[in-house]
């Protein structure tokens, strides 16, 4: 058997991380922080690992803490989205070129790079979701755990209460699925990557909530791709680029 993990007393550590934040004067103290550091407290066996440092203590709350606001701070709608990190691999054009030898140069050019602007699209889309659902629940008492401040969870209320969002039915990893093992972790994923339908209904079931919908999401990631372009990179030489203003 497993050595059970002991909870820990929330008020002190709380305490210590709020004189942490206020002491940096360009951070804010609240309740999302407070709500998301007093579920890790009752819960730690969900609590991110953070290099050797000891649980709760002075550095793994400033650790802590830094995680929480760097991944608040990266939301799409503030976040300027950093270059791919990969090099298109040659041979992807002579595959399509053989499979369609009627396309030319330009044509197998502008299809390499619609390919890498969709990636640029595909890496926020799960950081969108966040976003938007880290504004639509806050006034149902759901806090986004920012940053991955709790291992897989991406949700949680002051009762206890915890949300794992996936954006697709296959998106799912493994060290997920294991924490889910004999824990009550409520779990959602937007669509199902076989047939295309969107399952909102269900969410609004598990979170209390009835304004959830995916034209609403709609909206939503509109808005914030036109008030923040930046959040998706477009590389310089991008022939896609030419169509825009930007």
């Amino acid at each position: 058997m497993s050595k059970q993990v002991p909870k820990f007393e929330p008020t002190q550590i709380i305490s210590r991380a709020e004189r942490i934040v206020k002491a940096n004067s360009s951070r804010r103290w609240d309740t999302a922080i407070q709500t998301v550091l007093y579920v890790c407290c009752r819960l730690p066996e969900l609590c991110p690992n953070l290099g050797k440092t000891e649980l709760f203590s002075e550095e793994y709350l400033t650790k802590w803490l830094n995680k929480y606001f760097q991944g608040y701070d990266q939301r799409p709608s503030k976040r300027v989205s950093k270059k791919i990190g990969t090099v298109p691999d040659e041979i992807i054009n002579l595959i399509i070129s053989t499979r369609l030898p009627s396309l030319d140069q330009q044509e197998i050019t502008a299809i390499n790079f619609a390919h890498r602007l969709s990636m640029s699209a595909e890496n926020i889309l799960g950081l969108l979701l966040e976003e938007y659902l880290a504004e639509k629940l806050l006034p149902y008492g759901w806090y986004c755990c920012w940053g991955g401040t709790m291992k897989s969870i991406d949700f949680c209320t002051k009762n206890y209460d915890l949300l794992q969002i996936k954006n697709r039915s296959n998106s799912e990893n493994s060290s997920s699925s294991k924490v889910r093992q004999g824990t009550q972790i409520k779990k959602w994923h937007r669509v199902n990557a076989i047939t295309g339908s969107c399952y909102w209904d269900k969410l609004n079931s598990l979170v209390g909530c009835r304004e959830l919908s995916e034209s609403d999401f709609s909206l939503f990631v509109r808005k914030v791709i036109t008030n923040n372009p930046d959040a998706v990179y477009i590389e310089i030489g991008n022939i896609w680029k030419n169509s825009t203003n930007n």
